[in-house]
């Protein structure tokens, strides 16, 4: 009868790791002898010769055999750990904003998804040091594929969006490398095939898949579907009130009745706006010209496109300009607002019709985010120090210009395009204009398919009202004001 060993070290696993007993049961493991050594040390064995086959017996491979590379292993072990941390890191910086203020309730669950990932893939890390360690844990390897695999599709999906415009921003200097990274990482844990271990790998799997699942429906909805079918609607609305003669002055008193609603169901930022007095006049003929000849004379002359067989020469004189709201106003669903404002006339003004125009440009909410308290800050073209603003789209004039950064209230889009810009220029005898794109008041100017883009991103759309009135209707009717009596000195 033979004395059986009793310390067996198991053969080196796919690591090198080798099993020890003593006596049949299992003590822990060992990278290398002096680890054996330590290992029974503290059991209370510290005199084992490990070379005697009577105290030792190893299967697999003698004492010389620890095909353990340690530098190999904690360099693999770094690069995984660091990679998940950043990449968590990066999915909870990126789902952060969306997750505590974003317009929708769908925006808010693709940010919280993200910021859960960050979370997941920061627990991932933290079993990545059991993995490549001691596997204490049976589903240390799964919770390390599953970080991966978050991280893959996290990063992959800001690849592509990012190839769509191929713009630089600071984030690609880090969604690019860990792209490449989880590629690596998850080569490396097919390889080892990391999920043995889990007890039920099918529900594993199908849990993961639903989480897949539930994120890209989220996005789908925040970005595509809901912003698509909440159309907008306004109603604007600008009529003329009852003129009254000025009591001591040869003048006319004429109010104006202006009044906006979104009758629509999303919250907009307004842009810029204007509303426009234009007093016409006419060359009138009893005999008159052929509709078509002052059609065509109209449009080359004054652009205009209106005609009339015995009236040609239409000029238009602008008698007031005003805003209505002030830009980055922002405007609820449901919010009616009215104004009424008074403009003077001479009592014998050869006008023949006036015309009032209403126009607001506005900008969706559900589709960005402006910085209202930058935007609503005026800057003058004149003056010292302001030549920055003289000359703004295209237009150089003395005028009110505003100016700031506007962001996607999908956070995934911001990180993945360069900065975009909104800027609006009024002035009280030109039309308004404004720009949404990279344009940042210095080096080139808009591009024209870039900013058509933006545009139709950031559903940003224009409404209009006009309303004209005969002068003869307002004025014709009106007594002569009473000639001012002089005041005599006291």
């Amino acid at each position: 009868m033979s004395i059986r060993p009793w310390v067996v070290v198991e053969a080196p696993d796919s690591r090198g790791l080798r099993r020890v007993t003593v006596g049949g049961e299992h003590i822990g493991s060992a990278w290398s002898p002096g680890e054996l050594r330590r290992l029974l040390d503290r059991h209370g064995h510290p005199d084992v010769d490990l070379e005697d086959p009577a105290s030792v017996c190893w299967r697999g491979g003698d004492s010389g055999t620890w095909p353990d590379r340690a530098w190999r292993r904690r360099a693999v072990l770094v690069l995984m750990v660091v990679g998940l941390l950043a990449s968590g890191l990066l999915d909870a910086v990126i789902g952060w904003p969306d997750a505590s203020a974003a317009l929708t309730f769908a925006q808010r669950v693709t940010g919280a998804l993200l910021v859960l990932s960050g979370v997941v893939q920061g627990a991932a890390a933290i079993a990545a040091l059991d993995y490549w360690g001691r596997r204490h844990s049976r589903t240390s390897g799964a919770l390390v594929l599953l970080g991966v695999l978050l991280s893959l599709a996290t990063d992959s999906l800001l690849v592509l969006m990012w190839l769509e415009e191929r713009e630089y921003t600071p984030y690609m200097l880090a969604f690019l490398p860990l792209w490449c990274w989880s590629l690596w990482a998850l080569r490396l844990l097919v390889r080892a095939r990391s999920w043995k271990g889990v007890p039920q790998p099918r529900k594993y799997a199908a849990g993961l898949f639903t989480s897949a699942l539930v994120t890209a429906v989220s996005l789908a909805y925040s970005t595509v579907y809901q912003p698509a079918v909440a159309p907008m609607r306004f109603t604007l609305k600008a009529a003329f009130g009852t003129a009254r003669a000025d009591r001591e002055r040869p003048f006319v008193q004429v109010p104006l009745q202006l009044s906006v609603r979104n009758t629509g169901d999303v919250a907009v930022y307004v842009i810029v706006n204007d509303f426009s007095v234009y007093g016409r006049t006419a060359a009138y003929s009893e005999t008159g010209n052929s509709v078509e000849e002052q059609w065509k004379r109209s449009i080359d002359e004054n652009a205009e496109e209106d005609a009339e067989r015995h009236v040609d020469r239409l000029q238009y004189s602008l008698l007031s300009s005003g805003r209505f709201y002030d830009p980055g106003t922002v405007l609820d669903s449901g919010q009616e607002d009215t104004r009424q404002h008074v403009f003077q006339l001479p009592a014998n003004a050869a006008y023949d019709l006036l015309r009032v125009d209403l126009q607001m440009t506005y900008m969706r909410k559900d589709r960005g985010r402006i910085d209202v308290r930058t935007f609503g800050k005026a800057h003058v073209s004149w003056g010292r120090g302001n030549g920055r603003y003289s000359c703004v789209l295209l237009r150089c004039a003395d005028q009110f210009v505003y100016h700031a950064r506007v962001r996607h209230n999908n956070n995934l889009v911001n990180v993945t395009r360069s900065p975009r810009y909104v800027t609006a220029v009024w002035s009280p005898e030109l039309s308004p204009v404004y720009s949404v794109s990279s344009y940042h008041l210095r080096g080139r100017g808009v591009d024209p398919a870039e900013e058509t883009r933006d545009v139709n991103r950031f559903g940003i759309g224009e409404v209009h009202a006009y309303s004209e009135v005969s002068a003869a209707e307002l004025l014709g009717s009106m007594p002569s004001p009473r000639p001012s009596r002089p005041t005599s000195p006291r």
